[in-house]
């Protein structure tokens, strides 16, 4: 089943429960989706791999845009934020540990020789095609710099 059938099916869920929060988010994804569509000019389909990268884009504008929302004292907003964040990370593929993303990382490390900072474009390469859907692009790069710091 694809994401937007599965979209689908649960909005019409949010709609005869009357579950705002849940309504906006998923209408954010298929929007999103309508969007990646029909500018993809693709024949109207999109891979696995797209959609995936599609909510982790939709879940990393709103953690910025939380940010921002808790750094002005805007609580309202920000909740708001957080509830659209917890609906789309629902279609995400479970995200790695702390610990778990460390051993991928350290593994990666030593499967492709990097030793030194100066490795780091190998190494992050490697590790955001293996780790896609499975952690943030900027948690990976973070840990790749601390691990090859050292």
């Amino acid at each position: 089943m694809s994401l937007e059938q599965k979209i689908m099916g649960e909005l019409k869920t949010a709609m005869l429960a009357k579950d705002e929060k849940a309504l906006r988010s998923l209408r954010a994804i298929k929007a999103a989706i309508l969007l990646a569509k029909t500018s993809e000019g693709a024949g109207g389909e999109i891979k696995e791999a797209d959609e995936t990268k599609l909510l982790q884009k939709l879940v990393k504008q709103r953690k910025d845009s939380l940010e921002i929302y808790q750094q002005q004292n805007r609580a309202d907003l920000a909740q708001k934020e957080q509830e659209e964040i917890e609906v789309i990370e629902k279609f995400l593929p479970k995200q790695l540990s702390p610990d778990e993303l460390k051993a991928e990382v350290s593994k990666i490390i030593a499967d492709t020789g990097a030793s030194s900072p100066a490795d780091m474009g190998k190494v992050m390469g490697v590790a955001t095609k293996q780790l896609a859907g499975k952690a943030d692009g900027k948690t990976i790069s973070s840990l790749v710099k601390e691990l090859l710091a050292k």
